[in-house]
């Protein structure tokens, strides 16, 4: 890996700053949980950075913004979900979708990175992908979760199915991210090529 520029380094931040955001939204616009079927679906954005921070900073800055992010959370700083950090916030049932971002932000970038001429329908693909790589790792770690150390016993199906709402809204906005890369690339190609790492 090449040398990390400070360009680098404040995109890679920027990044870890936007999923902060994106996990704690409803915090600061409670409005935003949308109602669907009867429970409330909070509109997390962080599916949505991650899968950017793929498109936008490539697989190795990407990876390494998303790694920091976990870091931070992991260290105590309250950058998870509902203001939450420290080490427990990754073996409680959810933290599997926190270590997803990891792999979502690389596979996403790998599929992106050196393509040329972008279209839409090819960043929707990568990024449902990306979702798919998101709620693989998550479902999985948070269905190992509830049926080993908290010991509520639930089927992998089950798992899956209370996952729906969030599914649903996640694709809607993965879809919006491929829009969203392929107008920037449009845009600013040349500062795009350049932060690769």
């Amino acid at each position: 890996m090449k040398k990390l520029r400070p360009i680098d380094l404040t995109l890679g931040a920027l990044f870890v700053c936007l999923m902060t955001i994106g996990a704690n939204i409803t915090v600061w616009f409670p409005f935003l949980s949308v109602p669907i079927g009867g429970a409330t679906v909070p509109v997390s954005l962080q599916t949505f950075f991650a899968v950017l921070a793929g498109m936008i900073l490539g697989k190795k800055l990407g990876t390494i913004s998303m790694a920091v992010y976990l870091l931070v959370g992991a260290a105590g700083v309250p950058v998870y979900a509902g203001l939450k950090g420290g080490f427990f916030a990754l073996i409680s049932p959810t933290g599997g979708f926190i270590i997803s971002f990891i792999f979502v932000a690389y596979v996403v970038g790998w599929m992106t990175e050196n393509r040329k001429n972008p279209t839409v329908p090819y960043y929707t693909l990568v990024a449902i992908i990306g979702l798919f790589v998101n709620y693989m790792i998550g479902v999985s770690y948070m269905y190992l979760a509830m049926n080993t150390w908290l010991e509520l016993r639930i089927t992998y199906v089950t798992a899956w199915a209370g996952m729906t709402p969030f599914i649903l809204k996640d694709a809607v906005l993965s879809v919006i991210a491929a829009l969203f890369m392929v107008s920037l690339t449009k845009r600013i190609p040349s500062t795009l090529r350049n932060i690769k790492v």
